[in-house]
């Protein structure tokens, strides 16, 4: 009996499945990488990784096609499996995007404080939203729903670091310094990120190292995230009562992906600072963030008045992780702000680095 080339039913689903999400990233083309110079901050360059203009919207794009990939390579997404994910907005609508693309079903355990132009879009998509009153709550009852529909958990706060191929492969990583390459500071003095699964610092930080180049990784952490407290401590078992209300960053409890050992420093940034970031940013560039961006440029700043004061010249390099247009109803919104206590501090900071970065 001769070998043939014909492939079992779940096996042709799945190759079709990997080609579909293939042939999607090479619809895609790169994020952009803006660029931003402030007079205040003679010498020091900052870059603005644009993620917002991703398919699904956000920097959560490239995750969720990495725990697809993943997810069916490792045999765990079949033909008609249920995909559930545990997540703060972002990436659920991102999966919820592939998900529809495989024509699988998607359900996203998330907060019901979760913003209402996340529920639309992962509604938008597909997908279904299962709300819980507290973010730690996420993990079990996801795992719950998983086995209720006989689906698959994919779990990214555990496999958002090893899902993703850290030394290139066009990963964020790559694309920041192919990009940089004709810049004045091609290799960046800093590179600023937030953190929610930590993926994303944990693959930054393994990159530089592994193509020995001198940029430091700085996470920026929101108020009520453990990761600072873990970093500090070296405590991986540090929890917290509360959520973050940045959305997308921070974490009650040190998830998985969180590698403390690749981040060279960190930075804890006030809610209030990062909605005053958020909207001073905005300005800047003539659109909207959304928040996490926003404790992303709170924190760059810090670092280049640090820069600054030691006569160091160089780039900072962070990310737009969404958009604002997702937070219409509660950052960009003052009734929001002043109801959750914020609205004060906020425009206090704001004047501060409207003074700061020259907007005044």
């Amino acid at each position: 009996m001769h070998p043939t080339n014909t492939l079992p039913p779940a096996t042709n689903w799945v190759t079709a499945a990997i080609t579909k999400i293939e042939a999607d990233y090479q619809r895609s083309a790169d994020t952009h990488l803006i660029p931003l110079q402030l007079p205040a901050f003679e010498g020091v360059d900052f870059y603005f990784k644009d993620e917002s203009t991703h398919p699904s919207g956000s920097l959560k794009h490239r995750l969720s096609r990495s725990l697809f990939l993943y997810g069916l390579c490792n045999g765990w997404i079949h033909e008609g499996t249920t995909v559930v994910e545990a997540s703060s907005g972002s990436t659920a609508v991102s999966e919820a995007y592939f998900a529809r693309l495989l024509g699988l079903p998607f359900i996203a355990v998330m907060p019901k404080t979760t913003s209402q132009d996340k529920v639309q879009a992962i509604e938008f998509y597909g997908g279904k939203c299962h709300f819980v009153n507290h973010p730690a709550e996420v993990y079990d009852v996801s795992r719950r729903v998983a086995e209720e529909n006989n689906g698959h958990f994919m779990d990214q706060f555990t496999y958002a670091e090893r899902a993703t191929d850290w030394r290139g492969n066009n990963n964020i990583a790559e694309s920041i310094f192919r990009q940089m390459q004709f810049e004045a500071h091609p290799v960046p003095t800093w590179i600023v990120v937030g953190a929610g699964t930590g993926g994303t610092s944990a693959t930054l930080g393994r990159y530089v190292r592994y193509e020995r180049y001198a940029s430091r990784i700085c996470v920026v952490d929101p108020e009520n995230s453990v990761f600072y407290d873990c970093w500090q401590t070296n405590d991986p078992g540090v929890c917290s009562d509360f959520g973050s209300r940045i959305e997308g960053i921070g974490r009650p409890r040190v998830e998985p992906s969180f590698i403390a050992t690749v981040v060279d420093h960190m930075i804890r940034v006030p809610d209030a600072a990062s909605f005053a970031a958020m909207k001073t940013l905005s300005k800047l560039l003539n659109r909207r963030v959304g928040g996490s961006t926003g404790t992303n440029f709170w924190g760059a700043l810090q670092l280049a008045q640090e820069m600054k004061e030691q006569d160091l010249k160089g780039s900072i390099v962070t990310l737009i992780c969404d958009s604002g247009e997702r937070y219409q109803d509660t950052y960009y919104n003052d009734a929001w702000l002043s109801k959750n206590g914020f609205l004060d501090a906020v425009q206090e900071e704001e004047r501060r680095l409207a003074s700061v970065t020259g907007l005044c």
